[in-house]
């Protein structure tokens, strides 16, 4: 009866698949120390499906996609996020430096009107993007999530350069939020070297990742707490600032907006933005990678994903709308900050210290440090993860796909943790030029991420369709369909285009080689990864009547599951027009 309850409570996710009291690869019990200490120790010793999966032998010729995607829905990664994780991940993950200080540089490039607009078509282009990702994450809660998608409906050479893409993008984030910590905390003039804190601030999310995805979890509801309530609390003084009631300044309205004006720069003013505004977005998509570490995600994940609406309007939309109604354009300290982290940059600050209102201005650069942390912290998370699936695919050395008996993924945590050292370039003189070209590394990944979601969501339809298959079996849809994957898919697009023409013909500059790679060295290094993938694999597109539908599903009965959502649309059906309203929105 014991070992039926252990089963059930796996299945349901109630315990990680595979704990320290797991089998060993040859079927015999692993003996359990006594002692806390000794069961620490043990709980970073290979779990015992990590060791199936690294020694089974692929079949067959050229890449092995069967194998790799069996792998990767039987990675024993722990199962420990609860809905109030992803919830809170899910409103206020992604909200840092890019909201609360880069948005002033893109206010001085474009103006308030563009900052508006590209905010608001990012936005949208997100919301499709997450609810695309949200239906493949909830069907298939699989190690990798993106690239793995990728791999399994686009072509695996595609996958192999998505999956190594979104590793380096949070590989190089790492060090520079450590960087960035350290540099937040000169808005105090602090005496103490650089080179303490970022010391301090690593052994922290060391930490923090001993606790596995638990830690993550906990950290990062707490972080996003902090955030949310900043931005509230925001809002609410805005919105009195505005209308008049700071200690200084008068009735403002839409003064800013008539002088100096709505725009500037122009068209390429907008295209500016564009850039800022999806860097700003960056880490939105984690969601969909935290699945295959979430207790249910089939209960869990459409909430969140639905969440992401919210966080657009409330948090970005709104809360951009006053900063541009409070702070003019043609502000001086928009541009006077000594880096992206500045906060005497920040239009937030700006906006508080025009009011004459004292000690708020510190309050929010503390908030933009706990923002800094968050991003640091979530970039292990990323990174790690990541390195992992790419082992499990057989994309990087194996032991990148080791992951211990309490569910962590070692060797991408040790590895990124390690890279993240480089945060003592502090102490160099060059410290703003590496700062610069790492932050180069990062900068368009998100947006070859998001379109890769859009496509992998497309074509997943098609192939479900060619395969017999009908919507009403899906646990969860997107919103927006098919229809808004294109979009997606065609606004990131859009987007690259824009930035490949800001980064050749800069605002106010001539054409240079350092700019460009600066602003667009992402885009070669992917197209590098996936030619000399497909190239040496003679890897071919997926086709829709052969892509795997079936590896991954975690519902062992899913009729039952079927028969259960199908109860659950019924009962919201029969429900009043507000409760409905409320249920597709929330």
């Amino acid at each position: 009866m014991e070992t039926e309850k252990s089963i059930k409570d796996v299945e349901s996710g109630q315990l990680p698949p595979y704990s320290s009291d797991s089998s060993n690869d040859i079927g015999e019990a692993t003996p359990v120390p006594a002692s806390r200490v000794g069961r620490f120790i043990d709980s970073f010793k290979p779990s015992s499906q990590f060791l199936a999966n690294y020694n089974a032998v692929s079949t067959g010729s050229g890449y092995d996609m069967e194998s790799a995607a069996k792998r990767t829905a039987t990675s024993p990664l722990a199962r420990n996020l609860k809905n109030r994780h992803l919830q809170m991940i899910a409103i206020g993950g992604s909200i840092g430096t890019g909201l609360f200080v880069n948005s002033g540089k893109a206010l001085n490039s474009g103006g308030p009107a563009s900052v508006l607009i590209a905010f608001s078509i990012i936005g949208f282009m997100l919301y499709n993007v997450v609810h695309a990702l949200g239906e493949l994450a909830v069907l298939y809660p699989v190690a990798g999530s993106f690239s793995t998608y990728s791999t399994r409906f686009i072509d695996p050479a595609w996958g192999f350069a998505m999956g190594w893409n979104y590793a380096l993008q949070w590989l190089v984030v790492f060090p520079l939020e450590l960087v960035a910590a350290s540099m937040t905390l000169q808005y105090w003039h602090s005496t103490v070297p650089k080179t303490v804190w970022v010391t301090i601030f690593w052994v922290v999310v060391v930490f923090i990742n001993l606790f596995g995805v638990r830690g993550y979890g906990e950290a990062e509801f707490l972080f996003s707490l902090i955030k949310v309530i900043a931005v509230i609390g925001f809002i609410i003084l805005g919105i009195i600032l505005t209308c008049g009631g700071g200690p200084e300044g008068g009735y403002i309205g839409g003064m800013y907006w008539h002088h100096p004006g709505a725009f500037n720069h122009g068209f390429k003013g907008l295209c500016s933005v564009f850039v800022t505004a999806a860097f700003s977005f960056a880490g939105t998509e984690l969601v969909g990678l935290a699945a295959a570490e979430t207790a249910n995600p089939r209960k869990s994940l459409p909430s969140a994903v639905k969440q992401v609406f919210w966080r657009i309007t409330l948090f970005y939309i709104i809360s951009l709308t006053l900063v541009g109604l409070l702070v003019p354009y043609t502000e001086n300290r928009l541009l006077g900050g000594s880096s992206s982290v500045d906060a005497t940059a920040s239009p937030f600050v700006i906006a508080i210290q025009n009011a004459g209102i004292g000690g708020l201005p510190s309050v929010m650069n503390a908030v933009i440090l706990v923002a800094v942390l968050s991003v640091g912290n979530s970039s292990v998370y990323g990174c790690s993860r990541t390195l992992a699936s790419l082992g499990d695919m057989k994309f990087g050395p194996k032991f990148l796909a080791y992951i211990d008996r309490s569910g962590r993924p070692l060797v991408g945590i040790i590895i990124t943790l390690t890279f993240g050292l480089l945060c003592y370039v502090v102490a160099s003189p060059k410290e703003g030029d590496v700062f610069n070209w790492l932050l180069a590394l990062s900068g368009l990944s998100s947006i070859f991420t998001w379109g890769s979601v859009c496509l992998a969501h497309i074509l997943f339809r098609r192939a479900w369709k060619v395969q017999g298959h009908t919507l009403d079996e899906l646990v969860f849809r997107s919103q927006t369909g098919v229809i808004g994957s294109w979009l997606g898919f065609i606004l990131n697009c859009l987007v690259l285009v824009a930035q490949f023409w800001v980064a050749v013909w800069p605002i106010g500059g001539s054409p240079n080689a350092s700019d460009f790679f600066q602003a667009y060295l992402a885009a070669p290094i992917v197209i590098v990864f996936y030619i000399a993938y497909k190239t040496w694999f003679r890897t071919t597109f997926v086709k829709p009547s052969e892509a795997d539908l079936v590896s991954g599903r975690r519902e062992v009965d899913v009729d039952a599951v079927m028969e259960e959502v199908r109860l659950e649309r019924e009962a919201i059906a029969q429900k009043n027009v507000f409760y409905r309203i409320y249920k597709f929105w929330c």
